[in-house]
């Protein structure tokens, strides 16, 4: 038993130091290379799948027989095998991590049930909404800012009275902001995160993952604004919600990072983004493959033999 659990705690270790290499150039890569922040938002989510997702335990099992050139790593096979000798640094290690997720665990399903809630208040109070390009729009009194609602069947809820706060052009800006959230399925990719959390909160780069997440969702959907040649109407209506008396709307709604935001809404647009997106789109596939195998290359030794890892 004891050389079963180790084995697994061996995978886990050899998993996240590659997860955490591939997670470290996917910051270097997104911070040197002016790429789209589209771009930028669909590497930072495969950095957190990368985390999630053990690629290399589904190719371990259905290619070990074949993969007779890997090799173990010994030192952390040997961490591996100490930790989970049956002891109190075994039992120590197992209370905090149980501890940490537990407490993960309810601060998720507070926040759920806080978004249930305040979603079932507003359903009270909403007026006829509409769809745009599929995705249903409601307004509700009780909403405080722009907002998507749902996981699996997202739709838009805006504050009512913001059609009057906003001319049509403005709000259009809006609109599309929140369409690209809803589109993209945005609340599934940051409920992974936080089961992930869950499961890694001991892990700093997967907390740094996160918050590269929540800066390019917002950046990467200004985009989809500035594409369509609506940036000066989204930095007017994001000045119009930060008026003092609708302050609150502001904090509510998704304004982290405003300053970045109102920055690129405000620049140029970049003709070199596409040529730079390629490269860091090559880039970070070359270096997410070669963290896979590399997780391959000295876990499967685990499937292959029989002995201790390391």
């Amino acid at each position: 038993m004891h050389e079963h659990i180790a084995r697994v705690m061996y995978y886990f270790d050899i998993h996240l130091l590659f997860a955490s290499m591939v997670a470290i150039v996917a910051w270097l890569l997104t911070v040197t290379l002016r790429a789209s922040a589209t771009m930028k938002y669909w590497i930072w989510v495969a950095t957190l799948l990368n985390f999630a997702l053990p690629l290399g335990a589904l190719i371990d099992k259905s290619l070990a027989s074949h993969l007779h050139w890997a090799r173990p790593l010994g030192v952390v096979g040997d961490a591996a095998f100490r930790i989970t000798e049956p002891g109190p640094t075994a039992t120590l290690l197992s209370a905090l991590w149980l501890l940490g997720a537990g407490v993960m665990f309810v601060r998720l399903i507070l926040r759920l049930r806080r978004d249930s809630m305040a979603t079932g208040k507003s359903a009270r109070d909403r007026r006829p909404g509409f769809l745009m390009h599929g995705i249903p729009v409601r307004f509700a009194g009780s909403q405080q800012a722009p907002a998507v609602d749902g996981v699996l069947r997202p739709h838009i809820l805006l504050p009512a009275g913001i059609d009057h706060l906003l001319s049509r052009h403005e709000l259009n800006a809006v609109l599309m902001h929140e369409l690209t959230h809803a589109r993209r399925r945005d609340n599934l990719i940051r409920l992974i995160h936080e089961v992930s959390l869950c499961m890694l909160w001991f892990h700093p780069l997967v907390w740094f993952v996160g918050s590269r997440l929540a800066l390019y969702r917002e950046l990467s959907c200004d985009d989809s604004v500035i594409q369509n040649a609506r940036g000066e109407d989204l930095i007017s209506a994001l000045a119009k919600l930060a008026a003092p008396a609708r302050a609150p709307t502001l904090q509510a709604s998704a304004s982290s990072f405003l300053s970045r935001r109102l920055a690129r809404l405000a620049a140029e647009p970049q003709r070199g983004y596409r040529f730079a997106s390629t490269v860091l789109c090559v880039s970070f596939a070359t270096v997410l493959l070669g963290g896979v195998l590399e997780t391959v290359a000295h876990t499967a030794c685990c499937f292959v033999t029989h002995g201790r890892p390391g």
